[in-house]
């Protein structure tokens, strides 16, 4: 058979097209009675990276109550926007005392440190009138937070430490600073009954440069200078 085209010049282009559309059609009926699947693979053989995203939630579980012989324990679990502060050491904090001192080191600024040791600070300038080492009135209330923060770590071992700013000569200042970390270690003994190591550092470990670039007194800074250090360290072993 042959197709008579416009020009009435004959064409094998229909048969061929023929073959092409028959076989397309039955390729449609076959495949239609098919359900087709994915090869599975498995994921050994995927590509796989882990990348450390910072703001991922965190996760806390807590125990909130557990009988004398470890049986019937009820946890609490929680997620909490990451960056968030969290308590430090928290096997070592009492489970009925994790929320306050939570709440604690949040309010006293307290940071955990490389030998796990947790620090934070008393601005000098609360806690002593100018050039003295006797008790603020006023100064109770930052070292009640300081006495319940510390009482809910039993274990740990505890430092004092005064700084001043760099005014004054050394001696000077190294007497001032020890004095004060005396006051402060001597209300918390009473309060605590926990004794503490004391040093008087003095000027020589700065948190801020006393002075601006061009050498001006920077009045700001050297308030964040005076100031006493706690440290919880960790525990013996």
């Amino acid at each position: 058979m042959r197709w008579q085209g416009v020009s009435g010049v004959g064409s094998a282009v229909f048969p061929v097209a023929c073959r092409v559309a028959v076989l397309m059609l039955a390729g449609a009926a076959l495949l239609s009675g098919c359900e087709w699947r994915p090869e599975p693979r498995s994921l050994k053989d995927m590509e796989s990276r882990m990348t450390v995203r910072d703001d991922a939630p965190q996760s806390r579980m807590v125990l909130l109550e557990q009988n004398g012989d470890g049986a019937n324990r009820a946890w609490e679990s929680s997620f909490r926007p990451a960056g968030e502060d969290s308590v430090f050491r928290a096997a070592e904090v009492a489970p009925d005392r994790l929320a306050e001192t939570e709440t604690l080191l949040s309010e006293l600024k307290a940071r955990e440190m490389p030998d796990r040791s947790i620090q934070f600070d008393l601005p000098a300038d609360i806690l002593f009138d100018f050039d003295k080492a006797d008790l603020r009135p006023d100064a109770a209330q930052a070292l009640e937070k300081a006495a319940r923060l510390i009482s809910a770590y039993e274990r740990a071992p505890l430092g004092v430490v005064g700084h001043t700013d760099a005014k004054g000569d050394d001696p000077y200042n190294d007497r001032l600073s020890l004095r004060r970390a005396e006051t402060v270690a001597a209300w918390l003994k009473e309060k605590t009954g926990r004794d503490a190591t004391v040093k008087g550092m003095g000027e020589r470990q700065p948190v801020a440069a006393n002075a601006h670039p061009d050498g001006s007194d920077d009045p700001q800074a050297r308030q964040r200078n005076r100031r006493v250090e706690i440290s919880l360290l960790p525990p013996p072993a």
